[in-house]
């Protein structure tokens, strides 16, 4: 597989994250969401790459880390199998229990 390369082109932090992919002549874009866990920790998700997540201290580090996370995930994937979807948006729902 050619090299992959990986920039983060937002880090708005009221809005997924994304992050452009550019290997073997195209480029792609994925949606990263973040969340914060109770302790405070930014976890980073990518939801079109099954299992591609991390963490970090700050939504930075999460975003360097998640980087890299990518990176590996694409390395041990066919890349059809992680095309990106068209990001539409998130809502949120209140479910009373």
């Amino acid at each position: 597989m050619s090299s992959i390369f990986v920039s983060i082109s937002s880090l708005n932090t009221h809005s997924p994250n994304v992050i452009l992919v550019k290997m073997e002549g195209k480029s792609l874009n994925y949606t990263v969401l973040i969340e914060q866990d109770e302790d405070g920790v930014y976890v980073a998700k990518v939801p079109d790459i099954p299992g591609c997540y991390t963490q970090g201290k700050t939504v930075e580090q999460a975003m360097e880390r998640i980087r890299e996370a990518i990176q590996v995930c694409l390395g041990a994937e066919e890349l059809e199998d992680v095309l990106p979807l068209k990001f539409i948006g998130i809502q949120q729902v209140e479910v009373k229990v």
